[in-house]
């Protein structure tokens, strides 16, 4: 008997099954806060060069009449954010022109400081910080320092989870984003607050990995694609969240506090999961495993079943897992064989393509000339119906299709926004709210497709291998904003073109829908092999049928 098989015995997708999906989406809605907090967190108000208004009360008493000019105009007719005139020039009253010569006047960065406007938002990193003109680049290095820990944890927490348990990972994850993200909010500096935020993302890694397994290897087969999507979609209504959150606190500390307390009591509560008992099994943990067993069969009401589970019986009918648990496996496994190779490099492109392109999109809502709070809703609502397309394709067409699709799909229409004039706006907001769709719908096939195609062994390595890759494409995306400084139409053509080249790899990927949990790599290996002599043997007993036609007369004269 297969793992599968007893766990249909013992409720399959049951009490138990619901309520650990449940409580475990909880924190799924503030993950997406945590990623996308910087659009808010560390928006960039209205600002102009703050003015030395000492020197101008001590000496305005023969200017009556006349406008002060502390700063050059830019092209929109506005103070210059981050220059100022090295002395203050007058202008008369009424008039809307100034000296023919004023572009020849000396000019310097501003000396006092900035004035911020409120309208939108009343405190921010960049306001509490100044994180303008000159020190502009930090607002997106501060991004790249969270997704680094999200990459860290991937590394460190994906290793550790195979190695003490999914549970055991997970409730620190959930103790150490409730406490960095309350250190966070209360941080004193910019490098402070740089520091708990890598910590914040390298929980957040945790959370996601840990989650994402646990979820998959206590559902059965046949529910694992509506789990995972349920997954997905608790991510999407995190998004919207956020916009709502974001407009009740404008300023940026009490955003902070409320996305982050919340997971203490997400770590309170988690200590009721149990541990994966497939993972127990491979793990050699054979009677804790039983006990688990027993546990979820009492609470989906199957306590007879669960009374006949026994150290016994499971070893007898997981003689194949169990001779798992006497081999140790290590990330070198990931290149070891073939076919698992073919699958981590293609995954690992698939993974950091996605996430490159959509936190790209993600975090440049400033740029649309929208409202902040409205963009991020329509964002967020776009991800509905891209994600119930995807999960109504995984079903009836395959995980293949849909990842390849939404990719190339999603690939194109950015790359293809890089031409559309910045005139047309609503064009341009339209097809990148479209191209960030595809790339939801990418991200909710991926979780669930990697997770099938890697084996029990390695299962949580893999995943840490492509969440690794994830976070590079998130650490990089920022990065590459800096590059529409000097050609506006290159970040669009990157990010544009990562998925599409991403997409055409997934063409050497097998398909798994419908298909049990792999538990070894021999499995693996064997599914991707079988097919392939399958085809051979046929294209011999064709061969032979012809050559039979061909031998006998009867067939020659009809």
């Amino acid at each position: 008997m297969s793992f599968a098989e007893l766990l249909d015995r013992t409720g399959g997708m049951g009490r138990f099954q619901i309520t650990q999906v449940a409580l475990m989406c909880f924190p799924i809605l503030l993950m997406a806060s945590h990623n996308l907090l910087q659009n808010f967190s560390a928006a960039i108000p209205d600002h102009k060069c703050k003015a030395n208004d000492t020197w101008y009360q001590s000496n305005n008493t023969d200017r009556m009449g006349y406008v002060r000019l502390s700063a050059p105009l830019d092209a929109n007719g506005q103070p210059d954010r981050c220059l100022e005139y090295v002395e203050v020039q007058w202008m008369i009253a009424g008039t809307n022109r100034t000296w023919a010569n004023s572009s020849q006047l000396a000019t310097r960065p501003c000396t006092e400081g900035w004035e911020y406007s409120k309208d939108e938002f009343n405190s921010t990193i960049i306001t509490e910080w100044d994180l303008v003109c000159g020190h502009k680049n930090r607002r997106q290095l501060a991004q790249s320092v969270y997704m680094g820990g999200v990459l860290v944890g991937a590394i460190i927490l994906g290793g550790l989870s195979d190695r003490y348990g999914r549970r055991a990972l997970l409730i620190w994850s959930y103790f150490q984003m409730a406490v960095s993200g309350l250190c966070s909010a209360f941080s004193p500096n910019y490098l402070s607050y740089c520091i708990f935020r890598f910590l914040t993302g390298m929980a957040l890694s945790g959370i996601g990995l840990n989650t994402t397994a646990l979820i998959v290897e206590w559902v059965p087969t046949r529910v694992r694609t509506i789990t995972g999507t349920l997954a997905g979609f608790s991510y999407t209504v995190g998004q919207l969240l956020l916009a709502g959150l974001a407009y009740a606190m404008r300023d940026w500390r009490w955003l902070q506090l409320c996305v982050s307390l919340p997971f203490f009591i997400f770590f309170m509560y988690s200590w009721w999961f149990p541990e994966s008992a497939r993972w127990l099994v491979l793990s050699g943990k054979t009677e804790r495993a039983v006990k688990e067993m027993k546990k979820v069969a009492k609470l989906n009401g199957k306590e007879e079943e669960g009374e006949k589970i026994t150290l016994e019986s499971m070893r007898s009918d997981m003689i194949k897992e169990l001779a798992c648990a006497k081999s140790s496996y290590t990330v070198i496994d990931l290149i070891r064989t073939s076919t698992i190779r073919r699958i981590s490099c293609a995954l690992s492109l698939v993974w950091f393509s996605t996430s490159f392109a959509y936190y790209g999109l993600a975090m440049d809502l400033q740029n649309f000339n929208v409202s902040i709070y409205l963009i991020q809703v329509i964002f967020g609502a776009v991800d509905f119906p891209a994600k119930i397309f995807s999960t109504t394709a995984m079903i009836y067409v395959g995980r293949k299709f849909t990842q390849l699709m939404s990719l190339i799909l999603g690939g194109v229409v950015i790359l293809a926004n890089s031409f559309v004039p910045h005139e047309m706006q609503t064009v341009r907001t339209g097809m990148a709210v479209f191209g960030k769709g595809c790339l939801a719908a990418s991200f909710s096939c991926v979780f669930l497709y990697t997770t099938e195609l890697y084996p029990t062994v390695i299962r949580q390595s893999g995943l840490g291998l492509c969440s690794t890759m994830a976070r590079i494409g998130g650490i990089v995306a920022p990065l590459v904003k800096i590059l529409g400084e000097y050609y506006p139409f290159l970040p669009l053509v990157i990010y544009g073109g990562a998925p599409i080249i991403s997409g055409l790899c997934v063409f050497f990927l097998p398909e798994t829908v419908n298909k049990p949990l792999p538990d070894t790599i021999e499995e693996v290996e064997k599914r991707i092999k079988a097919p392939k002599k399958e085809n051979e043997m046929n294209e011999i007993v064709s061969l032979k049928k012809k050559e039979g036609m061909k031998e006998n007369p009867v067939n020659d004269v009809l």
